[in-house]
């Protein structure tokens, strides 16, 4: 028994623990100023909870531009100024195929909202709406992500 155990931790259990994050690219979007500054969340395809928009770094694409084309295809967002660098980053942890969790870490990058399309990728497969920072706070589960949206 111990050593079952033994060798499920050394094979499966620490190499998940301690393997470093993969990297994504999310955009914040923005609208309005002071007061009425609100932030656009969406829905994820899997379990619907609210999320932002993100997505994988892209080749020939800075990491502020693959997080605005992220936000286009998942929010139909018009970007009107994506910040250059990073405004912050969060962790979270991604469940995929055969409930193997991967840790993630979201660059995140904010995007100031010009208009949204009525017709987008993924228009079919998401709600979208618009929060103030703290609400959005609220409804996010990822405790990094809401600390960015309250310093908005």
């Amino acid at each position: 028994m111990q050593k079952t155990v033994r060798k499920a931790w050394t094979e499966f259990i620490q190499p998940l623990l301690y393997r470093p994050p993969q990297v994504q690219v999310a955009a914040l979007p923005v609208r309005g100023k002071g007061k009425d500054k609100e932030v656009l969340l969406i829905t994820s395809r899997g379990t619907g909870r609210w999320i932002i928009p993100k997505g994988w770094p892209m080749t020939g694409k800075t990491d502020a531009e693959a997080a605005a084309q992220e936000a286009w295809e998942e929010a139909g967002i018009k970007a009107r100024k994506v910040s250059p660098a990073p405004i912050g980053s969060y962790r979270y942890a991604k469940s995929g195929a055969g409930g193997i969790v991967t840790p993630m870490q979201a660059m995140v990058y904010l995007l100031k909202v010009d208009t949204l399309a009525k017709k987008y990728p993924e228009v079919s497969e998401r709600k979208r709406k618009w929060f103030s920072p703290e609400e959005a706070a609220q409804r996010v589960d990822e405790m990094g992500l809401k600390d960015l949206l309250l310093k908005l």
